[in-house]
């Protein structure tokens, strides 16, 4: 993809976030790598529903501003992406309702309930708060990046990441969808996991066809391959004694208006 064409689609899924209600204001960033060492990135302190193609800002993957717009001090984060992963061309980072909601109240999206998101995702690991646009944020997220493609940032939103902009912003949607189906079946009383079985058949398909790699495997057995770091909310520096598991008590009135709010938010 040239850069006339990454310009336009960038403006495209920015349009797509605002309208699906991923970012409010001038929240949220996208950016798109050019070349080997020329990354696209959205200016800051624009609403991503009324960017234009002009406004965009070029900078080196060491953070060097190559034309006059100014980006996001939140570079930093898509640049960690960029040179730890080379297999990534694409980041949006975004304030998704439920997926942030997961991130506040410190969980994880790591529940095998859903085929779909195994195939194509994997588990979304909650990385520990770091202050936004310094190394607080970026170390948080040194440890999880080469193994996902999707992360929750305590109390502060979700970063997905792809091959090209589509993927990412695909990644992202499927990771606020099942956000969003995971609270409502847990009002409802909780999902059921998947067994394990299954999960390794799903898993054996997914690498097969090529949508995820054997280093994502930490959804069947728990741990990240090749590291120390484990993937389940135990052993999240972020879970402040939380668990996945914690049952949740409402009211007859509360459970009415939790189910309407889920219903409107789109």
């Amino acid at each position: 993809m040239d850069e006339s064409e990454a310009r336009k689609l960038i403006v495209e899924i920015g349009k797509l976030m605002y309208d699906k209600g991923y970012v409010t204001s001038s929240d949220g960033n996208i950016s798109y790598r050019l070349g080997e060492n020329l990354i696209l990135a959205t200016p800051t302190q624009v609403s991503k529903g009324r960017m234009s193609e002009d406004m965009m800002a070029l900078t080196d993957l060491e953070g060097n501003a190559l034309n006059d717009k100014r980006m996001s001090s939140e570079i930093k984060m898509h640049l960690l992406i960029y040179n730890m992963r080379p297999d990534i061309n694409a980041v949006c980072h975004a304030h998704t309702p439920h997926g942030t909601a997961f991130a506040a109240a410190g969980l994880a999206i790591d529940a095998p309930i859903l085929s779909e998101v195994i195939l194509t995702l994997g588990c979304v690991p909650l990385t520990a708060y770091g202050t936004p646009s310094t190394s607080e944020l970026t170390d948080a997220l040194k440890p999880y990046v080469e193994h996902h493609n999707a992360l929750l940032l305590e109390n502060h939103g979700v970063v997905a990441y792809g091959a090209d902009l589509w993927q990412a912003f695909d990644r992202m949607e499927t990771l606020e969808h099942t956000a969003k189906i995971a609270i409502l079946a847990r009002i409802l009383g909780g999902a059921n996991d998947l067994p394990k079985d299954a999960i390794e058949k799903l898993i054996n398909i997914r690498e097969k066809a090529g949508y995820l790699t054997e280093s994502a495997r930490c959804q069947s057995c728990g741990y990240l391959e090749h590291t120390d770091v484990k993937c389940s909310l135990d052993a999240t520096p972020a879970n402040n004694g939380n668990s996945n598991g914690a049952k949740i008590s409402f009211t007859r009135e509360e459970l009415i208006e939790l189910l309407a709010q889920a219903a409107n938010i789109r």
